[in-house]
């Protein structure tokens, strides 16, 4: 038998395990069929700040995957929903929010834009507005790059469900002096909290839930890219539909191949010879 007939045989052994793995791949993708929203996180405070942000629900659970950059390094991140489940329309504030002309946007005149705090997105613990909304010590801390990678399912109320539209994701904490730390220096004290300065509480970036859903939530979210999208640009659903195809095309070759083989005659010449013609 010639190395020729060898590979062959070999490609025909292997697409059983092939068809598996691109089968299973894509029941993994279609299974997944959580709807969810995402919002771009945009500068304030001339932070240049950015990211982005998933959210997605699962009854009332709540899963937030946040990436960000631009943070003060090493420095802890207050971030929060802020919003109403009331219906109340509210939106991200601009430079003109600044109402006393300090040139910092604190967050008591930006709230007045993005509304009060409804959820506090901690790293653990309790995600209470009142309890938890100034709890430094348990929000995420910038890596010394100032990006900020958060992940972090909690329950939440039918309301909150409900108006997921209506909520904005507003991250905190700026540093107009550059010495990458939150000092009293920069901007004085918090008008929220005098024992903490300005710096640590003023925002850094807020974002809306724009549109309708943006489909189905990729496995690993957007740790596997920047959002629902991967890298390539191609929509997780599109990757089921080339996952589906793959399969039917890989299982029109495996019969066809097969059966080729088997009504292919092999002479006495070339049996003697160890090849088939």
């Amino acid at each position: 038998m010639t190395s020729q007939r060898v590979g062959r045989l070999a490609v025909l052994a292997a697409l059983p395990a092939a068809l598996l793995t691109v089968a299973g791949s894509a029941s993994v993708f279609a299974e997944e069929d959580t709807p969810a929203y995402q919002i771009d996180l945009e500068q304030l405070n001339d932070s240049g700040s950015k990211g982005t942000v998933l959210l997605s629900a699962r009854g009332t659970e709540l899963t937030v995957w946040i990436k960000s950059e631009g943070m003060v390094p090493g420095q802890p991140s207050a971030q929060h929903l802020h919003g109403s489940t009331e219906g109340h329309d509210f939106v991200c504030p601009d430079d003109s929010a600044d109402t006393n002309g300090d040139g910092i946007l604190n967050n008591t005149e930006a709230t007045v834009h993005y509304g009060d705090i409804n959820i506090a997105l901690t790293v653990s613990g309790d995600t209470d507005a009142a309890k938890s909304g100034l709890a430094v010590d348990r929000m995420p801390v910038a890596d010394k790059e100032g990006k900020i990678s958060y992940k972090r399912t909690i329950p939440v109320s039918q309301d909150v469900i409900d108006h997921i539209k209506d909520l904005h994701v507003v991250q905190h904490g700026i540093d107009p002096n550059g010495n990458d730390t939150y000092d009293f220096e920069g901007a004085g004290k918090s008008e929220l909290d005098p024992n903490l300065p300005q710096e640590a509480t003023a925002p850094t970036n807020c974002g809306e839930v724009k549109g309708a859903a943006v489909g189905s939530v990729p496995v690993g979210g957007i740790e596997t890219g920047s959002g629902p999208e991967g890298a390539a640009g191609l929509s997780w659903r599109a990757l089921i539909g080339t996952g589906a195809g793959a399969l039917a095309t890989a299982a029109g070759v495996f019969v066809v191949t097969r059966r080729w083989m088997e009504a292919r005659p092999v002479t006495a010449a070339a049996a003697e010879s160890g090849s088939a013609e």
